[in-house]
């Protein structure tokens, strides 16, 4: 990209619009891949929040129904624990969609 980008500004007889653009097309690989990576992140981050949220609620539920608050961290702590399980099972294929993602636009 960097040197893609350079090739752009050596050409002295094009415009400041004709680089500009140029440079643009040269950056714009490197911004679909950051967008394919970024998706993925996201998605994860916003799925183990959900997570994470609905353990706070049911420890919340608990607490307010008299069931004490050590039962009610313990609750929460198992279900957190759970949450970070479970997402952390989903890594290999986050990363197969970014990998694939990624190897689709080398095409």
């Amino acid at each position: 990209m960097f040197h893609c980008s350079a090739r752009c500004c050596e050409d002295r007889a094009a415009s400041m619009q004709q680089v500009q653009r140029c440079i643009e097309r040269c950056h714009a690989p490197l911004a679909q891949a950051q967008a394919i990576v970024t998706g993925e992140l996201e998605r994860f981050q916003d799925r183990l929040s959900r997570c994470t949220l609905h353990c706070s609620d049911r420890a919340k539920d608990a607490l307010e129904a008299g069931g004490g608050e050590t039962r009610a961290r313990s609750q929460l702590d198992a279900c957190v624990a759970a949450c970070g399980d479970e997402h952390l099972r989903l890594v290999p294929g986050m990363a197969k969609r970014m990998r694939d993602g990624l190897a689709a636009l080398q095409h």
